[in-house]
């Protein structure tokens, strides 16, 4: 087998390229120590665009890394949009994708604002009441397992991925026998890039991967659509079907785009902001320790500080409309701007001593849930929920439970962990 060549240390930002695959197949030391070196910088560094077989290369990026810029653009929506060409991805998103991954977070105003008040209206005061108790049973259940099946387990298909997962199908109504199918499609879409989940090969090949789970995904819940306007119930799809708002429904293939993200919003990133606070815990046990001397008062805080450090997103894409001016740098119409979460939320400027885990961290603007504007996490506050009770459960009941070395996903846009051993 042939050795991989030996990656030369990052000593400046000019060795720095986040097009490039190798960059994040680095340790994460190397990483944060790279994106330090980008936001020590006056104006952001523009890249070049991978090349994709599935979408032509574009004219590349602005790498907005600063906590400053990020909120600065996620409060000028109008300027900074979502909808041209989507972003979820840094290359034009093709019509094809759009069938399957153009939600409304890939769509502006006034769209956006249509399916976002279609889909809030669908969760109302009692629903949320509902799912808020049904994240404690779950909880309650897993770690019952957990503690069946002993030590030696792997904490994220054990404990992690379980709760959201559970959590999402139950409130649209998609039955247990289908959890498995929901967990490995979303698995396929995040991980298109991870050889675990689609086999190394062309491009092609992990494009077609990516649309048949997209698709099969939407069948699953189009179908369900269909029984549910016959045959309504108190779930979620029969809610959203229903839905009507000044005489507008969501469409067949808007329902489907939804439950997409639903699934890959909520259930990607909640499983990892799980999954790395228990690694956070064993890191530092010294917030461990302090976290068990009050488990319901330090929650709040510890929760967010899981969150910023975690940010299971990396990054969102935005294009610009017109010619503006923002801190220093004049951005023109037609520009990408890649906005990294991930790095703001280490930013010297706002955080002190920024890779340090504080679980008494206050105050917080951290940007794990989005910058501020319209697209911020639809979820965030079942997020919450699901994070607070899973560890409340954990801390009571299994408080000696500590990780092993983690199994990252190979991925630029995710901040995953695949596998996690733990031991208790």
């Amino acid at each position: 087998m042939e050795t991989p060549p030996e990656r030369k240390p990052i000593t400046s930002y000019d060795q720095i390229n986040l097009s490039d695959w190798d960059f994040w197949a680095r340790p994460m030391a190397e990483r944060e120590h790279a994106f330090e070196l980008l936001r020590e910088r006056e104006t952001p560094v523009f890249f070049e665009e991978p090349e994709l077989s599935f979408a032509p290369r574009g004219q590349g990026y602005h790498a907005i890394v600063r906590h400053a810029d990020i909120i600065e653009i996620s409060r000028n929506p109008d300027v900074f949009c979502s909808g041209d060409g989507g972003a979820t991805n840094i290359a034009d998103m093709p019509p094809e994708f759009a069938e399957y991954f153009g939600s409304m977070i890939n769509m502006d105003d006034p769209r956006h604002a249509r399916l976002r008040r279609i889909v809030s209206r669908a969760f109302t005061p009692k629903m949320i009441q509902k799912f808020e108790e049904d994240v404690q049973a779950a909880a309650v259940a897993i770690v019952d397992d957990l503690l069946e099946t002993g030590p030696g387990c792997d904490f994220v298909t054990e404990v992690a991925a379980r709760l959201p997962l559970k959590i999402i199908c139950d409130m649209m109504g998609i039955p247990e026998k289908d959890y498995r199918f929901v967990f490995d499609r979303s698995n396929i879409i995040l991980g298109a890039s991870d050889p675990e989940y689609v086999p190394a090969g062309d491009m092609d090949s992990v494009v077609a991967a990516m649309l048949n789970a997209g698709l099969e995904l939407q069948q699953l819940v189009q179908d369900l659509a269909a029984h549910r306007a016959e045959n309504p119930t108190g779930d979620l799809t029969s809610s959203l079907v229903s839905a009507n708002l000044d005489g507008e429904r969501l469409t067949l293939q808007e329902l489907g785009s939804f439950f997409i993200l639903l699934v890959v919003a909520g259930n990607e990133t909640t499983r990892n902001a799980i999954s790395q606070g228990l690694l956070m815990l064993t890191r530092n046990p010294d917030q461990k320790a302090r976290w068990l001397t009050d488990i319901d008062g330090h929650a709040p805080k510890a929760v967010e500080e899981i969150v910023r450090l975690a940010a299971p997103v990396n990054y969102m894409r935005r294009k610009v409309t017109r010619d503006f001016e923002m801190n220093g740098t004049l951005y023109k119409q037609g520009d990408k701007t890649v906005l990294y979460y991930w790095s703001a939320n280490r930013d010297r400027a706002v955080f002190a001593d920024p890779y340090r885990f504080d679980i008494t961290r206050d105050p917080n603007p951290h940007v794990g849930f989005g910058g501020p504007g319209p697209h911020f996490c639809l979820g965030a506050h079942l997020a919450r929920r699901e994070i607070t009770v899973m560890f409340r459960e954990l801390l009571h009941r299994v408080p000696e439970i500590q990780a092993g070395r983690p199994k990252r996903l190979f991925s630029s846009f995710i901040n995953g962990i695949k596998h996690l051993p733990c031991d208790f």
